[in-house]
């Protein structure tokens, strides 16, 4: 049964290789699909291997070649945690393919000192290479340090060098610190227009794993923040920190800035804690999180020690496909937002920053709880203990 189901899977996969049989969302498109579903064997459900080959040949199906809605603007989204190891730059950098592998433009911003977001994308990024450090402490145009990635087409990125590392001391005595980044992608995002090239649809902010100047410009700069949750309990304490600073961002710096999406990241389904973590942030945040999660993958950790994405290290793995459904769940719902009006973006349908409530792990008996936010009002900026 198992080697039949994959060979199935691998007819199928080549029917739905070529675009022009699969691209769009028209009706024949659609019952194509179905019908190729329904052509796969039946699998067994008690099994677990089987039931998870079958599901990801179905994914492969309804995925490939399909083309995501465009947003109606430019959607600037942070990617921020303040834990470190929850998937930021991962997620930043395989969003970002899949969206521009549908025919989406789409720009990354490496804001974080490491350069893993260059490293994945295949970009230059030694030291000397024009980069965001240059954009944000000698104020040059942003055009001069975007490079397009190699493999997708559609897809820019501004790298992060080692110069980065000091950009947080450097930036400290400057003149409008926490709005440089913002300075620069706006130039750069009108210049585009005025030079006739496509507007981007999708920019992506990837953060350092800290609260300090850069990652409050790419609070500042954008327009939604996504926060990856690692599916462990550790993962949930500092998530009301960053609802505080996001809050204080608000307050005094960026008042659209907007809470829009959670996405649970190294989800394990065979352990009950990991189920257990899942289950309790989607009942705490059940607008905000996407229904996909992103499974633990030999192959999403593979892909960038060979300088691309799992999206085009291996498209067929469930790795790849899970970013890709994460991917189309994000498009879509911003679609479904511009389409409902303004009063549809931001908080109405996410995590109320300002009086909402914040998960924490109970130290007792190692489940998480809500607690009272502990975002109140505050004096000063988040930048006064610098």
């Amino acid at each position: 049964m198992a080697s039949a189901l994959r060979e199935r899977t691998r007819e199928n996969e080549d029917v739905t290789s070529h675009p022009a049989q699969v691209v769009g969302a028209g009706h024949d498109d659609e019952a194509r699909r179905a019908a190729l579903v329904d052509s796969l064997p039946d699998a067994d459900e008690d099994t677990p291997l089987m039931a998870q080959i079958q599901a990801d040949a179905t994914r492969r199906i309804q995925l490939r070649g399909r083309r995501f809605p465009r947003p109606a603007q430019t959607r600037i989204i942070t990617v921020a945690n303040q834990k470190g190891g929850v998937g930021k730059t991962t997620t930043t950098v395989n969003l970002a393919a899949a969206l521009a592998q549908s025919g989406l433009n789409v720009l990354v911003l490496d804001n974080d000192p490491q350069g893993n977001a260059s490293t994945a994308l295949g970009v230059a990024h030694h030291a000397g290479t024009p980069s965001i450090y240059e954009v944000l402490v000698d104020e040059a145009p942003m055009a001069g340090a975007v490079q397009e990635c190699p493999d997708i087409p559609n897809l820019w990125c501004v790298p992060a060098t080692i110069d980065l590392s000091g950009a947080e001391i450097e930036l400290v005595s400057m003149v409008a610190r926490e709005t440089r980044l913002r300075t620069a992608l706006d130039a750069y995002l009108a210049g585009r227009i005025a030079a006739g090239q496509a507007p981007i649809d999708y920019v992506f902010v990837d953060c350092p794993p800290s609260l300090g100047l850069l990652t409050v410009n790419a609070f500042v700069v954008g327009r939604e923040v996504l926060i990856p949750i690692q599916c462990e309990y550790y993962a949930l304490e500092g998530l009301t920190q960053l609802l505080k600073t996001i809050q204080l961002i608000q307050a005094h710096l960026n008042p659209g800035l907007h809470v829009s999406t959670i996405l649970l990241t190294m989800y394990d389904s065979r352990t009950n804690l990991a189920q257990q973590v899942a289950q309790e942030v989607r009942d705490h945040f059940p607008e905000t999180t996407l229904r996909t999660s992103v499974p633990r993958s030999v192959r999403i950790s593979e892909a960038p020690s060979y300088g691309q994405t799992v999206i085009t290290y291996d498209a067929g793995s469930s790795g790849a496909l899970a970013y890709l459904e994460a991917a189309r769940e994000l498009a879509e719902r911003g679609a479904a937002d511009s389409a409902a009006g303004p009063d549809a973006d931001g908080l109405a349908a996410g995590i109320p920053v300002a009086a909402g409530d914040s998960i924490r792990t109970n130290h007792t008996n190692g489940q998480p709880d809500v607690a009272p936010s502990v975002v109140g009002s505050s004096a000063g900026t988040p930048q006064e203990e610098q």
